[in-house]
């Protein structure tokens, strides 16, 4: 597999590390193309929360194309190194956060930002997503009022699901990819 990039804005055409082993799910330039082209112009000065960020190649994505911040979680050291590298190599690290953390209890924690838009691309097969949506559901307060929740999952894995606080509003299938959107009620 070739090493992800970065596809558009400041750190264009940057090739990042990827995760030592075979912990890590890397999306595909394919779909992240697709998901910032969805995003549009709304991802400036945008705050992103990208948690499982394994390489952090789509939260740098966001900050390269004008995200004010992101917060990149994921709870494997080697994850958490290669993201740190990532973000020296495009010169982003003054505008992110990298956090060695269970995103679970991430989530659970009082929230100290609301973000204007999580990305969530756990592992698969395991309803972790479905987990994570419950988590952000009942702490709302990690979300600004015209927050959206993106979930990157296997189609196979999806259900439809009806949290208090946010409503899907559109589904997106690459190939063996679906992204999943949610906004607040």
């Amino acid at each position: 597999m070739s090493s992800p990039r970065i596809i558009a804005g400041k750190a264009r055409g940057a090739h990042l590390k990827s995760v030592p082993g075979e912990g890590t799910r890397p999306i595909t330039d394919r779909v992240k193309e697709a998901l910032f082209n969805i995003l549009g112009a709304d991802i400036r000065q945008a705050d992103f929360l990208d948690l499982f960020a394994g390489t952090g190649s789509v939260g740098i994505e966001a900050l390269s194309r004008g995200a004010s911040f992101a917060r990149m979680i994921d709870f494997n050291p080697k994850a958490v190194e290669t993201i740190k590298s990532n973000l020296d190599h495009t010169r982003l690290s003054s505008q992110a956060d990298v956090i060695r953390m269970d995103a679970f209890q991430f989530l659970k924690q009082p929230p100290d930002k609301a973000f204007h838009y999580i990305f969530i691309a756990p592992p698969q097969y395991k309803d972790l997503w479905v987990r994570a949506i419950s988590i952000v559901d009942e702490n709302p307060g990690w979300l600004t009022p015209d927050a959206w929740v993106i979930v990157q999952i296997d189609p196979v894995e999806y259900k439809e699901i009806s949290p208090a606080h946010l409503v899907e509003f559109d589904q997106r299938r690459y190939g063996s990819t679906l992204l999943v959107f949610y906004e607040r009620t």
